[in-house]
C-alpha cells in the first residue's frame, strides 16, 4: 500500500480527491475533529480451526515486540520521535502448525489503508505487510499477500482461503464469533472527518444530529456507526457505505454526506490530499 517518492505514494489511494471541483462546485477543505471517536487494538484474524497457528503467531509477535522489530516498524510509518531500542532477536520453539499452502503464509488485506497497507508501485507495503513478513520469517514461511475487499477478509479466513487477515483490523465481539485473533500489535484511533466550517464540531454533535455518515464497508467505523444511538452509533438509516475509504472522503467533499468515520492515520493522508 517505486517510481514515485514516498510522500507522493502515501497519497496514491486518495488521488481522486484532488479533482473534486466538478459541476462547478467550489473545492471544500477537510479537517479531522479534535475529539477521537474510539481507540482500538489491531490484531491478525486467524481461523478457529487452526489454534496451533494462532499460538505460533502470538509467540512470534511477542518476540518481535521484545526485540524492538514491531515498535521500529510502527515508528517508521507513524513517527513519534521516540528512539526504539533494538535487541538481539530470540527464537523459541514453535508449536506444530499448518497453513493452507505448505511453506506459505497467505495474508488477506485491503491495500487502501495507508500507512497500514497501501500500493507502492507493484508492491503492497505498510505496517501490516512488514509485521506479517517478520512473522512469516520467524515461522520459516513465505509471505503471500492477497489484496481483496475488506468485508470479504473475515469470511475468507473462516473458510480457509487465507491463513490470516491483516488489515488494520480491530478485535470485536462480532468478529470473534467467526475467527480468532492474535495478540494485538498496534493501536488505532477512529477519527471523524468533516468539511471546514461544518456545524459538526465534536463527536457528541455528530451523534446527536441528523447527519449522514460515510464509512468503509465492514470496517470498525461501519460497525460502530451502524449501531443504535443507545450503543454509541447513529443507526443504519444514517450510514452510507463505500467500498474504499477514499470513496467516502470524496463523497464528503462533494457534499453527499456530512462526515466520515475512519482510522486516524488514513484520515490524515486523505485530508492532506484533499487540502492540497
Amino acid at each position: 500500500m517505486k517510481t514515485l517518492n514516498k510522500i507522493a505514494a502515501a497519497f496514491l489511494s486518495a488521488a481522486l480527491l484532488i479533482g473534486m471541483t466538478s459541476c462547478g462546485a467550489a473545492k471544500k477543505n477537510l479537517k479531522i475533529l479534535d475529539t477521537a471517536y474510539a481507540v482500538e487494538d489491531y490484531a491478525m484474524a486467524i481461523s478457529k480451526d487452526n489454534e496451533p497457528l494462532k499460538a505460533a503467531i502470538d509467540q512470534a509477535l511477542k518476540e518481535l515486540t521484545d526485540d524492538g522489530t514491531i515498535p521500529s516498524i510502527i515508528e517508521k510509518y507513524i513517527p513519534s520521535g521516540k528512539t526504539v531500542e533494538k535487541k538481539e532477536s530470540v527464537k523459541g520453539e514453535y508449536p506444530d502448525f499448518s497453513t493452507i499452502q505448505e511453506g506459505k503464509l497467505i495474508m488477506a488485506t485491503n491495500a487502501y489503508f495507508q500507512p497500514y497497507e497501501y500500493h507502492e508501485g507493484d508492491a503492497i507495503v505498510g505496517i501490516d505487510p512488514e509485521i506479517a513478513k517478520a512473522v512469516a520469517d520467524k515461522l520459516g514461511l513465505e509471505l503471500v499477500i492477497e489484496d481483496v475487499e475488506f468485508d470479504s477478509i473475515i469470511a475468507g479466513v473462516q473458510a480457509g482461503k487465507y491463513d490470516i487477515g491483516c488489515a488494520g483490523m480491530t478485535v470485536t465481539e462480532d468478529r470473534l464469533k467467526s475467527v480468532n485473533f492474535s495478540t494485538p500489535y498496534a493501536t488505532g484511533v477512529q477519527s471523524v472527518i468533516v468539511v471546514e466550517g461544518s456545524e459538526i464540531t465534536d463527536v457528541d454533535k455528530l451523534l446527536a444530529g441528523n447527519y449522514k455518515v460515510g464509512v468503509q464497508t465492514g470496517t470498525t467505523g461501519d460497525i460502530y456507526m451502524s449501531s443504535s444511538v443507545e450503543d454509541g452509533g447513529v443507526g443504519e438509516d444514517r450510514v452510507e457505505r463505500f467500498a474504499k475509504g477514499n470513496d467516502a472522503v470524496i463523497a464528503l467533499q462533494s457534499g453527499k454526506i456530512d462526515a466520515v468515520v475512519i482510522d486516524n492515520e488514513p484520515a490524515k493522508a486523505f485530508v492532506a490530499a484533499a487540502n492540497k
